[in-house]
């Protein structure tokens, strides 16, 4: 399946090649994986986020903003900014994955996806109802 890297991936080599400074030695700096930059490239890893992202853009010595494709003055949006919740112990590494995939697609693929996936779930368990709140009913 072909795919285009994200944009981010151009930016990132465009400051390493200006920096002289190798992908491998950029992510150690910024605490990330060294074979980062052709798994982005690749679309097997997703694009930082939060903590990640800041540190990233400080050893490439430029704003979250920049890298994310806005203009370097503008306060990234705050979305780029939040922890990805796998990496918070919310989600199972598989969860995040999910969720990220749920997230690109259109209006309509998703509702679609959600019919498919409530009929594999099957019916949700009705909760009990406490037996005080019988007896006031009647």
């Amino acid at each position: 399946m072909d795919h285009d890297p994200p944009p981010m991936v151009e930016l990132i080599e465009s400051r390493l090649e200006r920096l002289d400074l190798s992908p491998e030695e950029a992510f150690r700096r910024a605490g990330l994986p060294p074979d980062l930059l052709p798994r982005l490239r690749d679309g097997t890893a997703p694009v930082p986020r939060g903590a990640r992202l800041v540190r990233l853009a400080e050893v490439l010595g430029t704003s979250v903003s920049w890298l994310v494709g806005l203009d370097p003055d503008v306060a990234p949006p705050a979305e780029v900014l939040e922890e990805e919740q796998g990496s918070l112990g919310l989600l199972a590494g598989d969860e995040e994955a999910l969720l990220r995939a749920y997230r690109s697609l259109d209006f309509p693929t998703k509702a679609a996806l959600l019919t498919v996936v409530r009929r594999m779930a099957g019916p949700e368990p009705v909760p009990e109802v406490p037996a005080k709140a019988k007896r006031r009913k009647g």
